[in-house]
């Protein structure tokens, strides 16, 4: 009897600027990605919306096209640089095919819509670990993909060091 053809997988993890996010990837490639799949992997980041003004006092103050500019290709640097950190990663713990988005909006929901618009097989993002005070104020980006999300979703907490040294 030959062999069934290795089943392919697209695991699309949620990447970002922080330790949470890094640590849910390298759990991903060290615990998800098989050489029994063709798995390939995508790496989503999320720029935030673009900021037009900003209130400080209640009056809404214009930043000028330079100070825009300036924004913009910060978060540029910023984006490219998470790519990079994350690719780098990938080729260190897998043999893996990888492929990367940005996109632009409220991660909330931009995450949950490339996730069904890639054909996403699983959803692996971390968990930041806010307490009920933050995640009040600033919502929880892996509780509204676990509740909206089309495709299964893994949430990786990061384990709470328990040593002083690190």
């Amino acid at each position: 009897m030959a062999e069934a053809e290795a089943a392919e997988r697209r695991v699309l993890v949620a990447v970002d600027e922080s330790e949470e996010s890094m640590h849910a990837l390298s759990w991903c490639l060290k615990n998800i990605v098989s050489d029994k799949f063709r798995d390939t992997l995508l790496l989503l980041y999320v720029k935030p919306p673009r900021a037009m003004s900003t209130a400080l006092d209640g009056t809404a103050y214009l930043f000028s096209s330079e100070v825009m500019l300036a924004i913009e290709r910060y978060g540029n640097e910023v984006a490219d640089c998470v790519m990079q950190k994350a690719k780098k990663l990938c080729s260190e713990l897998a043999d893996v095919k990888v492929e990367t988005r940005m996109e632009n909006g409220d991660a909330r929901d931009v995450i949950c819509q490339m996730a069904d618009k890639l054909g996403a097989d699983l959803l692996v993002m971390g968990s930041h670990g806010y307490g009920l005070i933050k995640r009040t104020f600033l919502g929880s980006v892996s509780n509204h993909c676990a509740q909206n999300a089309k495709c299964p979703v893994m949430i990786v907490k990061k384990p709470k060091s328990t040593s002083n040294s690190q």
